[in-house]
Order: C-alpha cells, then sequence, then structure tokens
C-alpha cells in the first residue's frame, strides 16, 4: 500500500517498534505478554498523534481488531472505508455522478492526487506539526523542548539537532529523522514566489 499508516512505539525513551501496523504489533504484543505494566506509547509517523492498541488475546485477535473498523453503518469497513457526510454545490454533485465509478471513487482518486501532489512547504508544515505533537508527548520535559519548537517551526533543522543532542538517543534519532524530512519536503517546492 503506497500511503500506508506507519507507527512508532517508544518504552520511557527506548523506541522498541517501528513500522506498519503488520510490523509493530506483533513487537508490541510480545511486549505485553512479557510485562503487561509497561507503559508503551505508540504514535502515527504521519500525524503525531498517539494512538491505543487492545493488546489482549491472540496476535491474530489484536490485528484484526487493529485492522478492522469498530463502528458499524455504511461503508466498507474491513476495507477501512467509513462513511461520512460531505456538503457540495448542485454542480459539483452533478459532476460526480457523471464519473464512470461514481461519486465515491471519484472523490477516492481526487484526494489520492492531491496527496500524491502535494506542495512542498504543505507538506513540510504537515510533518513539522505532526512532530510538534510527538515531542510535546515525550519531551514537554527535556532539556531545550521550547527552543527545539521554535527552531523546528522556523526551518533551522540544524539549530533544532544541536538543541537536541542531550535527549535520549531513540528519541532524538526520530525527532531529527522527521524534521530532516520535512526539511527536505520544504527543499523540494523551490524558492517562495515574489
Amino acid at each position: 500500500m503506497p500511503n500506508e499508516t506507519t507507527y512508532v512505539a517508544f518504552a520511557g525513551p527506548r523506541r522498541v517498534a517501528a513500522g506498519s501496523l503488520a510490523e509493530l504489533l506483533p513487537a508490541l504484543k510480545q511486549r505485553f505478554d512479557l510485562d503487561r505494566s509497561e507503559l508503551v506509547l505508540v504514535f502515527e509517523v504521519e500525524t503525531g498523534r498517539q494512538v491505543d492498541f487492545d493488546l489482549r488475546g491472540t496476535l491474530e485477535e489484536v490485528l484484526e481488531r487493529a485492522g478492522g473498523s469498530p463502528r458499524r453503518g455504511p461503508g466498507r469497513p474491513k476495507l477501512g472505508v467509513t462513511s461520512r457526510e460531505v456538503s457540495l454545490l448542485p454542480r459539483h454533485w452533478e459532476w460526480l455522478e457523471r464519473q464512470p465509478s461514481g461519486a465515491s471513487g471519484a472523490l477516492r482518486r481526487l484526494v489520492e492526487h492531491a496527496i500524491q501532489h502535494e506542495p512542498g512547504k504543505e507538506r513540510a508544515r504537515r510533518l513539522r506539526e505532526a512532530l510538534s505533537g510527538f515531542l510535546s508527548s515525550v519531551g514537554g520535559d527535556r532539556p531545550n523542548y521550547e527552543e527545539a519548537c521554535r527552531a523546528l517551526f522556523a526551518g533551522d533543522t540544524a539549530r533544532f539537532e544541536a538543541l537536541l543532542q542531550r535527549w535520549p538517543k531513540d528519541l532524538r534519532e526520530h525527532a531529527v529523522q522527521q524534521a530532516r524530512a520535512a526539511a527536505a519536503a520544504e527543499e523540494r517546492s523551490g524558492p517562495a514566489a515574489t
């Protein structure tokens, strides 16, 4: 899957797992079975949002719960599709209804195209916001946290990296990797229009 969600998990300052659900959950399940009291924080890399998984039961049950959609109703939950309301003007609905695969298919194609052609500055902003959420959760009490956030949003990656030098290795490496990804996205967008 080209746009598959990736996750990173930390037990304290140590990275204990990373990757897709299929890569992450077996490692988390194994740790959970060894010590149910261990606190592991899991984050979606693209959003910085902290997520929780129910690790009780067999690995197959854990994977099924995490991959399926608990909500019932319209949509195709086994595929991860959920139904939500969209408000459009009548001419938009008319155009969508004329599309070969219908309104839903056309909207999915439009969104996928927008994701793949997202401007570099917008992607950089989104990556920085996600990293900020992660930093707030794991580093709010660490040295230079506030200055590091200022450097991150200023696009000063070298200063950001320098400010994180006293942070634990795994936290620092993940944060620096994401900050560099944001800087690279911004560089690909080229100089700002004047």
